[in-house]
């Protein structure tokens, strides 16, 4: 693994020292700090007086009527949660997948998501926020969480406030903010551990004046791949059996080659590495009580590995975390964004906010698609070569809110609010496909150029609550959403068969045409363009002094598009009916939050990579017909003493039934049946009925720590995280057991010790400890009519390490 920032760690370790501060330790220590005495560690022993923002305003948890996971710093500390795939074991019902050719995160929250939603096409049904900022492109969801003072996930459709493609929810990040008051403190970690892995990160608060401060934070984290290369020498057929392999299929003695073992990849970056580094540079001016600007920039770089897929079942004496890899993983990103956020308390009743954003991504990537499932027989029989190449992807998107609310003690809150945003995104995808290997004959080849496609949205909505007497209220919002969407340009280019063209891969340098032997196969130039108004219906009461009890129905929706052939297809809508209640105990140390819903989903949108009748390949997406229904209970119960802490989080989903669809089809599931003419695609099944993916029926997640006093005043706190979940299917297919994981176990151990001044600590940890492979997604490949290998990406293996901690 590439250690080109270890001069980072040695200036973070000589400068600051190791260690970390959490977010939510900082308002609790910052008088000690800025007088200099010892931080102490902030323990919430009042979990009824977490605060949230899901109703864009500053409630707690327990008197929010919403169904929202309150993730606090300390948990994302002690759960190393580092992207928004770790947040999964958290959050009720909600799943993450890596998709590899993309090297992004796609997500399913109660039932609904598209593990196909990672393209300069589609959108995610479940939103995400920084610091109410929205990130459009699934890219974000790989990006690390770099000095957070909270996670909030809102189930449930969120389109009044939140907006559109918040189909399923929203899940909003809030960035530790720079504090006036507070003086000069901070805080640095470093941790390493298996697979090379090693870690540094540090923040720190700079008060400049009475009116003025700003906070810097950085971090880096790398480890080794995951995936070993198998040796060819040892795969290969005889150079005998090959020649016989190549004229039995038609070639001639004087075009035979013998298989060159160095076209398969043997040495440098292995697939699932990580080398990811971010900073963030954070301003806070607030000349007067009544005025205050917010505003950071924030720059991430990955230069990592996708994630490769791997044999469910790998070859006789090969390790199962191993492929025989002939397309070496390559993955360059950079991301910069812009965050703002007035504020201005107009008078004593009134605020007035303004959210903007910009951001900034570009992209390299390339991808073994063929996995290394089949051994050539020869250079050009036996196997298919692929690779799945990003050229080059560029999103650029800006957006502006305006809210204005009510503030304090009123009959009726309300708040109304305008929203616009804009992308403009490029892309260059290339797969070449060879038979054999990649000096093989063509197969079939294309390159997807879509040198412009704009989004542009905008936005009214507001919502009201009237508190009709001490203890009921009644809620009510609207939303209107006007999306345009549009390709200008886009070509997706097939090979065309002529036999006076070299057959070789397309190069990143090729351009496409008649001279290189390609043709254009789709002409993607499209608009679509339409409207949409979301609403919410609440009543909630309160149950004596430390309940509350709540019905809603709300609906969200996420807006058609443009695809592949100029083709258009439908919005998607959701209603949601759910009864929810939260309740706290024991004086606020314990508290049961749980909520009962039923999902009624039309014109799911299904994307995935598909073939053409004419061998032509592209993106297709179609709308399932009639209802798609999802009913689904979730719980969570937090309980937090002097010495134990605990939490567990429940979600029961026995009904996630898709509604029609006849014409599915999917290039990573061959061997489906040939599709009917009218379908405008080659293989495809009827999906009817057939049960969501990634929705176990039973999940829970159980976290239990404990807090040991030693003599000399020191803590030792061993923790334990465990999930089990019931089986579940990975594609919308559900093609038998290599379409599915089965019922498992992960679970997570730590031991943490802090010192008695709680100026330092150091934690040794080991996750997945019991080494469980854990599918996160399914593909599979046709060896012979009616035999199928089957190749999943999965969880990662057991890992270990240490960190060390100091607060300053």
């Amino acid at each position: 693994m590439k250690l080109r920032y270890s001069a980072l760690y040695v200036a973070m370790s000589l400068v600051l020292a190791p260690g970390v501060v959490l977010a939510a330790d900082q308002d609790a220590t910052s008088q000690d700090q800025s007088q200099g005495s010892a931080p102490v560690e902030k323990k919430v022993k009042q979990l009824d007086a977490i605060q949230v923002s899901a109703t864009k305003r500053e409630t707690p948890l327990q008197k929010t009527p919403v169904a929202v996971s309150a993730i606090t710093p300390d948990t994302l500390d002690k759960e190393r949660v580092m992207t928004v795939q770790d947040l999964t074991k958290l959050v009720p019902g909600l799943q993450g997948t890596s998709q590899g050719d993309h090297g992004v995160v796609t997500l399913t929250l109660r039932g609904i998501g598209n593990d196909s939603a990672k393209t300069e096409y589609a959108d995610p049904e479940v939103a995400t926020f920084v610091d109410g900022v929205y990130a459009p492109r699934a890219e974000a969801a790989s990006g690390l969480l770099l000095d957070m003072d909270g996670v909030e996930v809102l189930r449930g459709p969120q389109g009044t406030l939140w907006g559109r493609n918040s189909t399923a929810g929203a899940i909003s990040f809030q960035t530790a903010k720079p504090d006036i008051n507070a003086g000069f403190y901070g805080n640095a970690q470093i941790d390493a551990g298996s697979y090379n892995q090693m870690g540094a990160r540090a923040a720190v608060n700079l008060p400049i004046s009475n009116t003025f401060a700003m906070r810097v934070a950085v971090v880096h984290e790398q480890h080794d791949g995951y995936v070993d290369y198998q040796n060819p020498g040892a795969l290969l057929p005889s150079v005998a059996q090959q020649q016989a392999a190549y004229l039995a299929s038609g070639g001639t003695a004087a075009n035979f080659r013998p298989i060159d073992p160095s076209v398969f990849v043997q040495g440098g970056d292995k697939y699932n590495a990580q080398d990811q580094s971010a900073a963030r540079v954070s301003a806070l001016w607030q000349p007067n009580e009544a005025f205050k600007w917010n505003l950071s920039y924030e720059y991430f770089i990955d230069r990592g590995t996708p994630d490769m897929s791997l044999m469910q079942t790998p070859r006789q004496g090969q390790d199962f975390w191993s492929a025989l890899i002939d397309t070496a993983p390559y993955l360059h990103r950079n991301s910069g964004t812009l965050r703002s956020r007035m504020d201005w308390n107009i008078n004593d009743g009134m605020q007035f906010s303004y959210v903007a954003g910009y951001n900034r991504f570009s992209g390299k990537s390339q991808f073994d698609q063929d996995n290394g499932v089949q051994v050539p027989t020869s250079f050009s029989t036996g196997a298919s070569n692929q690779n799945d190449r990003t050229n080059y992807s560029n999103y650029k998107s800006y957006s502006h809110e305006f809210d204005l609310r009510s503030v304090g003690q009123q009959t009726l809150d309300w708040i109304v609010g305008a929203y616009y945003g804009y992308e403009d995104n490029n892309i260059r995808f290339d797969i070449p496909i060879m038979n054999g290997t990649q000096y093989g004959s063509v197969s079939w080849q294309g390159s997807f150029i879509q040198p412009k496609e704009t989004v542009d949205s905008k936005a009214v909505f507001g919502q009201a609550t009237w508190h009709m007497s001490d203890h009921w209220r009644l809620t009510g919002g609207l939303r209107w959403s006007d999306d345009e969407k549009k390709n200008i340009g886009g070509r997706g280019w097939g090979w065309d068969y002529d036999p006076t063209v070299p057959q070789v891969p397309i190069a990143v340098s090729t351009i496409p045409s008649a001279a290189t032997g390609f043709a254009v196969s789709t002409y993607n130039d499209a608009k679509y363009s339409d409207d949409e108004v979301t609403w919410l219906a609440r009543i909630d009461t309160d149950v004596g002094d430390n309940g509350l009890l709540y019905g809603s129905v709300s609906t969200g929706y996420k807006s058609g598009g443009t695809q592949d052939a100029g083709t258009l297809y439908k919005p998607e809508k959701l209603t949601n009916y759910e009864v929810g209640a939260k309740f706290a105990f024991l004086d606020g140390h314990m508290t049961w939050n749980s909520a009962l819903y039923y999902e009624d989903f039309k014109d799911f949108q299904l994307s995935a990579p598909i073939t053409y009748p004419d061998g032509n390949r592209g993106l297709g997406f179609n709308n399932v017909g009639g209802s798609t229904k999802v009913i689904g209970f979730e719980s969570e119960l937090a309980f937090q003493q002097q010495d134990d802490r605990a939490n567990f989080v429940l979600s029961y989903i026995p009904k996630k039934e898709l509604g029609t669809l006849l014409y599915a089809g999917s290039n990573d599931y061959q061997g489906l049946p040939a599709c009917a003419p009218q379908s405008g695609i080659a293989s495809c099944m009827d999906i009817t009925g057939n049960d969501l993916p990634h929705a176990p029926t039973f999940s829970l997640t159980a976290i239990y720590e404990h807090d040991f006093h030693l003599g000399n005043g020191g803590r030792l706190t061993p923790r334990f995280s465990g999930q089990y979940q019931t089986d579940q299917w990975l594609s919308t297919f559900n093609l038998g057991d290599g379409d599915k994981q089965k019922a498992y176990f992960r679970g997570d151990l730590s031991l943490r010790y802090t010192e008695p001044q709680d100026r330092w600590w150091v934690n040794a940890y080991v996750q997945n400890f019991t080494d469980g492979r854990v599918r996160t997604s399914a593909g599979r490949f046709q060896l012979a009519p009616g035999v199928y290998q089957y190749v999943s990406q999965y969880l990662p293996p057991r890992v270990f390490g240490v960190q060390l901690g100091v607060w300053f």
